[in-house]
């Protein structure tokens, strides 16, 4: 009988053990679209570095990850961390959905030195970080190098002026039916990247009012339409083109302003006899190289999670140097740290390495919840500006008005702070 309760003893005391013992600690991570099935590869190797934690990633297609993620932040249940459009930051920390990062930063992991300064600005909010960037994606030229040659144009020029110049000759020397750029009248970055190139701030009052019909802007706005009015560009836009690459191996224009995803399209698109004919170059702005689009995507901590250190844990490894690397040559995404882009793969490139070139000139958009919209009702103006529906001063004005309807209630809260600040002081 003795000999039983001691075995009955040590079984106890090993069962007791082994509830008391810690399991691993597990993170949700959400990550959208290709991002999301390649992921995987990295998190299992940050999970044989941190053995005491695993990773349960979801794929969420672009498509539904805007609504997935306001249904999880009415219902309670957003995961630990997750990939976010930078263009989001903004909306998601006005509903308090995500953790301040500057409690970790400050332990200088992560610097904003070590990033692509207008991209990192795209996380902060009223001086609060809330994300850290991931990939980052702008815009440039891409352009047929053999018909600027033609042209008399060895090299893409870098200021308005010479652009518009370069434009023209191309014009001429294709004839009728053809055009120097393909600018989408349905799109809103180059009206936009033209007008933070020409120093607006596209919004203003503390981003409580539109800044369209300002000096600033309306010198981007008679540049650009400057493009349609002489025909430099198309007046089309997406849907009213069957295939813009087979219309630019055509010789139909000689350029367009995109992002990085086209140095795989311009390589699978074009023909071979095209491969060593195109280039890409930096945005050309009003006196010299010009500043483009800070977008990309970032990693943050969703409130509510119960493992912010080991969340934390995981943000710092997909921001390594050489993850961010990694991650490029999975996804074709641009490195966010500035550290990744010393590898040879991304500067023996040129055509990758003007991307590099771009993003050291680049700024974020205004950090305001409604910012999609407002960019939707810009190429919409401008589209009806492009097509003679209405005066270009007409188009910033409705613009404007527009944009003011929209920033009311931004304006009434900026009101009842400052209402209350003064009641505080005095």
């Amino acid at each position: 009988m003795r000999r039983w309760l001691g075995v009955l003893g040590l079984v106890a005391f090993v069962a007791g053990c082994a509830a008391s013992r810690p399991g691993p600690v597990k993170l949700r991570m959400w990550a959208m679209g290709r991002e999301g099935e390649v992921v995987g590869e990295l998190v299992r190797d940050f999970e044989r570095g941190h053995p005491g934690i695993r990773v349960e990633v979801q794929q969420i297609p672009w498509t539904a990850a805007h609504e997935k993620l306001l249904t999880a932040v009415v219902g309670g249940s957003l995961p630990d961390v997750g990939q976010l459009g930078n263009s989001w930051i903004s909306e998601f920390g006005t509903l308090e959905s995500l953790v301040p990062l500057d409690p970790f930063l400050v332990r200088g992991e992560l610097s904003r030195d070590a990033y692509f300064g207008g991209i990192w600005d795209t996380n902060v909010l009223d001086g609060v970080t809330y994300g850290v960037p991931w990939y980052v994606d702008t815009r440039l030229l891409f352009y047929r190098k053999d018909m600027l040659e033609r042209a008399g144009y060895k090299s893409m020029p870098t200021d308005w002026k010479g652009w518009k110049e370069c434009l023209r000759a191309v014009k001429a020397r294709g004839g009728p039916g053809h055009y120097g750029i393909f600018l989408p009248t349905n799109e809103w970055m180059t009206p936009v990247v033209l007008g933070l190139q020409s120093g607006s701030p596209l919004l203003a009052d503390g981003g409580t009012r539109g800044a369209f019909e300002e000096a600033a802007y309306r010198r981007a706005f008679d540049y650009y339409l400057g493009m349609f009015r002489e025909g430099l560009a198309p007046a089309i836009g997406f849907n009213e083109i069957a295939n813009k690459y087979q219309e630019l191996s055509r010789g139909t224009f000689a350029m367009m302003v995109t992002g990085p995803w086209e140095l795989g399209e311009f390589t699978r698109r074009l023909p071979d006899s095209l491969q060593s004919q195109w280039s890409t170059a930096a945005m050309p702005g009003p006196d010299g190289p010009g500043v483009s689009f800070a977008g990309g995507s970032s990693l943050v901590l969703f409130h509510g999670t119960k493992h912010p250190e080991e969340a934390w844990e995981l943000v710092r490894f997909l921001s390594e140097p050489a993850q961010q690397v990694r991650f490029w040559r999975l996804t074709g995404d641009l490195p966010a740290r500035r550290e990744a882009w010393a590898d040879t793969a991304l500067t023996a490139d040129a055509r990758t390495r003007a991307f590099g070139d771009q993003l050291t000139r680049t700024e974020p958009c205004p950090m305001v919840p409604e910012w999609e919209e407002i960019a939707t009702r810009v190429y919409e103006q401008a589209d009806r500006a492009i097509r003679g529906a209405t005066s270009p001063d007409s188009a910033l004005a409705t613009l404007d008005r527009l944009v003011d309807k929209m920033l009311e209630k931004r304006r009434w809260l900026a009101a009842r702070r400052s209402a209350a600040g003064h009641r505080g002081r005095t």
